[in-house]
């Protein structure tokens, strides 16, 4: 999920993370429907996918996961699955839940720990997802203590808006309280109306995705996403990882060819990445649209679509309609291709303008979800 921050906000003095996480020495026990708990490890991929889609099913949720999205978990070499992950198995060796707890490399303004799991629909009200959550809690608590990071820290659980009522009171007993809206939106590629032409100015060149842009579009997304709320810088390894949906037939960036490289060095907002990457000439992406096929929803949802993944303009460039001009290819790809709507997902506050623009192009809401958050 794309977020935005105002962690850049004025805050008193902090107290150590290893004193603000509160860490437990040890871990609770999780001792209630009788099962068997371990770490995760790939070869449990499988199992955790159909867990995974049934929960997804039973809470009519609108989506549904692949294995190759699933197997992607692991392979992430931030991720440590042998202390930060727990199954529980009942006593036929079926997997029954699972939870794990996710913290970014990038993370630099503040510190987060993602909290991830649930309970098969047929165990629930055994106080499993209690135990589980406590767990979860506990053991994002002691990442945070551990991450040696003195910036703000966050626990953070993201939620959809029609979740059963009894993962909300989980959520509020444990302390985890409201903090951002989402709205997923969608635009049908075929009502009949126009998609905009965009000439862009100054030389700017809207092209296909290459390889050669996949740097300069991470650093293009650095920049793009430094002012908005709960976005952190992403490691390469974090732009490189997690890509089983990445769809480049549909992806699209805007390069200048020639920017103004001494003004850009002398702007101060100008980050130490992009002014080296300046300095040594690599081509320059100041806009992008990252795509994703989620073939496995087409059936959930009833109809093909495309997604927008990720959709960012550097910040020295905004008000030049590159955003639109992004848009609008990816909509003409998408139908091209056969796709009947366009989705993305926003953050209800975003400080962009964004949703004027999303509007203007069409897309209404589809659903909803949020994030709940322990602040420290």
């Amino acid at each position: 999920m794309i977020t935005t921050d105002d962690d850049a906000a004025p805050r008193l003095p902090l107290a150590p993370i290893a004193e603000r996480a509160a860490p437990p020495a040890t871990l609770p026990a999780v001792t209630a429907g009788g099962l068997a708990w371990r770490p995760a490890e790939r070869s449990d991929a499988p199992a955790l996918l159909a867990l995974k889609n049934a929960v997804a099913e039973a809470d009519r949720e609108p989506y549904r996961e692949t294995l190759a999205e699933v197997t992607e978990l692991f392979d992430a070499p931030w991720r440590r699955l042998a202390t930060d992950s727990l199954l529980g198995f009942d006593a036929a060796g079926d997997l029954r839940a699972y939870g794990y707890v996710d913290s970014m490399p990038g993370d630099t303004r503040i510190v987060r720990a993602f909290l991830f799991g649930a309970v098969h629909p047929q165990l629930r009200g055994r106080g499993i997802g209690r135990e589980l959550f406590a767990w979860q809690v506990a053991r994002a608590r002691q990442v945070l203590a551990a991450s040696g990071k003195e910036v703000p820290g966050r626990l953070a659980v993201f939620v959809e808006d029609d979740k059963p009522a009894a993962a909300l009171r989980l959520y509020e007993r444990a302390g985890f309280t409201p903090r951002r809206y989402y709205a997923e939106l969608e635009r049908d590629l075929r009502d009949g109306a126009p998609l905009p032409d965009v000439t862009l100015d100054g030389g700017l060149r809207l092209v296909p995705i290459a390889d050669e842009h996949d740097e300069p579009a991470r650093l293009a997304h650095n920049d793009a996403f430094r002012d908005h709320w709960g976005s952190q810088p992403m490691t390469r390894e974090q732009w490189r990882t997690g890509r089983s949906t990445f769809a480049p037939e549909w992806s699209f960036v805007v390069v200048d060819p020639d920017p103004d490289v001494a003004a850009l060095l002398a702007d101060p907002a100008t980050d130490a990445d992009s002014a080296d990457a300046l300095r040594r000439g690599e081509p320059f992406v100041v806009g992008y649209h990252v795509a994703a096929r989620y073939t496995e929803d087409f059936a959930v949802r009833g109809y093909p679509f495309g997604y927008t993944e990720i959709l960012g303009v550097r910040r020295a460039y905004r008000g030049r309609r590159i955003a639109v001009a992004l848009l609008a290819a990816a909509m003409r790809a998408f139908a091209a291709d056969g796709m009947h709507r366009a989705g993305l997902d926003v953050d209800t506050q975003n400080p962009s303008g964004a949703h004027g623009l999303y509007a203007s192009l069409g897309y209404v809401k589809s659903h909803g979800s949020h994030l709940r958050t322990i602040e420290l």
